[in-house]
This record gives structure tokens, sequence and C-alpha cells, in this order.
């Protein structure tokens, strides 16, 4: 797919983005961030800076990862001369480290909301920071109450 529109290329770079992790590629998913100071959050984890930090999250991360899809929703696209902002939530399918018997883990899914911040370069839009957040699932139980509250 060609891009014809500048939110079009941010999209692909984003979209690049999650399929790099999907297929387990980690030198095509460095090939994606910047060359200068990154940084990273991922859910539950303090904030990652420098290069290094951020790539060596991204290997721990494949290498106890046997399984994941991403699917993408909610994603806008905010661009301001030569930074672009794409906000989208993850809905994420895992699998854990295969068991005795060879087959995947059980399968795990997440909701996390997402912030990629891109910087326009000589070869294209490169990630500048990623910062996901995961969703707290609300249970019934707390609307129920406010139900039964008096006004």
């Amino acid at each position: 797919m060609t891009a014809s529109t500048e939110i079009e290329e941010i999209e692909l770079a984003n979209t690049a983005f999650y399929e790099t992790m999907e297929r387990g590629d980690f030198d095509e998913l460095s090939a994606l961030w910047l060359e200068d100071e990154i940084s990273c959050v991922h859910p539950g984890w303090p904030v990652l800076s420098g290069r290094g930090e951020v790539l060596r999250s991204y290997a721990l991360i494949m290498a106890n990862t046997e399984y994941i899809q991403f699917f993408l929703t909610d994603v806008k696209v905010n661009v301001l001369a030569d930074t672009a902002v794409v906000t989208c939530t993850e809905n994420i399918l895992s699998g854990g480290p295969a068991e005795e018997s060879g087959e995947l883990g059980p399968l795990v899914g997440q909701l996390v909301v997402a912030t990629n911040v891109f910087r326009r370069t000589p070869d294209g839009w490169k990630l500048w920071s990623h910062h996901g957040s995961p969703v707290l699932a609300e249970s019934g139980e707390e609307g129920d109450e406010d139900e039964e509250t008096p006004a």
C-alpha cells in the first residue's frame, strides 16, 4: 500500500510498528525508532529513556512472548510541522510460553490505550516515544451501587 497523504504515511508508520512486533522482527523494529533520545512506557513499567534501554525492553518482550496480535481501534492522528501524535486502543491477544507438550500457552486478551509520537526524518516518520496504559475493566457492581444510592 502506498501512502498518498501525510496522514496515511503516519498511519502506515504506526501500523508497521505493531506488525513488526507481531512478527518478532527486532532488527526491523529497531529501524522504526529515531537514533537519538527516545522514550517508552509499557503498561506497568517505569519510564524507559534512551535507545539502548527502550530497545532492550522490546528484545525482552519478544523473547518472552510466543504469540502477540494487535487489533487497533480508535486511531487518531494529529500532525504539527514535523511531529505527529497517534492515539489508539490496542486490543491485544497474546500467548505465553509453550507448555511441555509444545503447544502455545493460554491466550490472554488485554486492552491498552497508547500514544505514539513520531518525528519526520529524511527516511520517513520514525518513533520518538511510545506510551501504553492499561484500561481497567469496570465492574457492573459500581453502576448498581449508584442506582441504589438515594439522591
